[in-house]
């Protein structure tokens, strides 16, 4: 059984090593991993928040998010053009065309939106004329559409942020909360007239940290049509150390599936072993893409049916992009 990834950073690493003059990133580093997992489909994210010991420090034209996003999409478009084996799509349809073709499909999304600041609607139409298909408002700062996950919990959108979700639902771009701090979420939730996801969040219920979501939210996301990705970031599976494993994670994906339903439960690993900061390590079985399928595994020993899998490994997010 193949999986769907909805949250990956490869794009990151791709940038570190092209911009030091490095060619075929993903063939060299990253292939194998996601074959032998049995990754077929991922969503791309342009994540451009620098963080302490980040490379965009050393960057010429990566002072701004305007440059690091521009110096982005340079390197992918480059990464991709000399790898035949990933293919970039806009929908399910493309997606399932690209995998009969053996290779794997990539849909881009958009990890913090900073970089449109007030022109909340031109900035939306300029990603979705790249042919973004998911979007967060924020990563975990605070920025003129949102505050993220690391600020004011209680802040809500901004009214830029307002007009950004709007204009998401109208372009077919959607709205990723993952990041969102609550107040933001709830203001989503107030205007969705669509499904709305969370690409790559666990359950506040087993581990309780400021990226998961309480039953509340799950339940919220259900009623829009929409999906969580379970996150294999060991921080987000439990506060305790000895059980942050790829068991654990099962046990993340059960307690969705009791409180949304298994039609709202899906991936989005969030891998990122390549950061060059430690403390980004996968839970224990799940320590990058390669070892994706083992959670097929343990929901499999949880009882879980070969129907109720196919649904979480990859046919309800492709739901979604249509």
């Amino acid at each position: 059984m193949t999986l769907f990834d909805g949250h990956s950073d490869l794009l990151y690493d791709v940038t570190r090593h092209r911009l030091l003059g490095e060619h075929q990133v993903l063939e060299r580093f990253h292939l194998d991993h996601l074959r032998k997992g049995g990754v077929d489909g991922l969503v791309l994210a342009l994540w451009v928040s620098r963080t302490p010991g980040s490379f965009w420090y050393s960057v010429p034209g990566g002072q701004t998010e305007a440059g690091r996003t521009s110096l982005m999409l340079r390197c992918m478009e480059k990464e991709l053009a000399e790898c035949p084996d990933v293919v970039l799509v806009h929908s399910a349809a493309e997606a399932e065309q690209a995998r009969r073709a053996g290779k794997i499909y990539a849909f881009l999304g958009v990890e913090g939106m900073a970089v449109i600041g007030q022109e909340s609607v031109a900035g939306v139409d300029g990603y979705a004329d790249l042919g973004v298909r998911i979007a967060m408002l924020t990563w975990n700062e605070e920025n003129d559409l949102a505050t993220g996950a690391g600020g004011d919990p209680d802040k809500g959108l901004t009214i830029y942020g307002k007009q950004a979700v709007r204009r998401m639902q109208e372009r077919g771009i959607l709205v990723d909360v993952s990041h969102l701090n609550d107040g933001g979420f709830w203001d989503v939730m107030d205007l969705t007239n669509g499904p709305v996801i969370a690409s790559h969040s666990n359950c506040r219920a087993l581990c309780d940290v400021r990226r998961n979501l309480s039953d509340e939210q799950l339940r919220a996301i259900r009623d829009t049509g929409g999906v969580v990705g379970l996150n294999a970031f060991h921080g987000f599976a439990h506060a305790d150390p000895q059980m942050q494993t790829v068991e654990t994670l099962a046990r993340h994906a059960a307690h969705m599936v009791e409180v949304m339903g298994v039609e709202h439960v899906a991936c989005g690993f969030d891998f990122c072993e390549f950061f060059e900061e430690s403390g980004n390590e996968g839970v224990r079985g799940m320590e990058n893409a390669s070892c994706a399928a083992n959670l097929l595994w343990e929901l499999e020993k949880l009882g879980m049916k070969q129907r109720e899998l196919e649904l979480i490994a990859r046919e309800n997010f492709l739901r979604l992009l249509r």
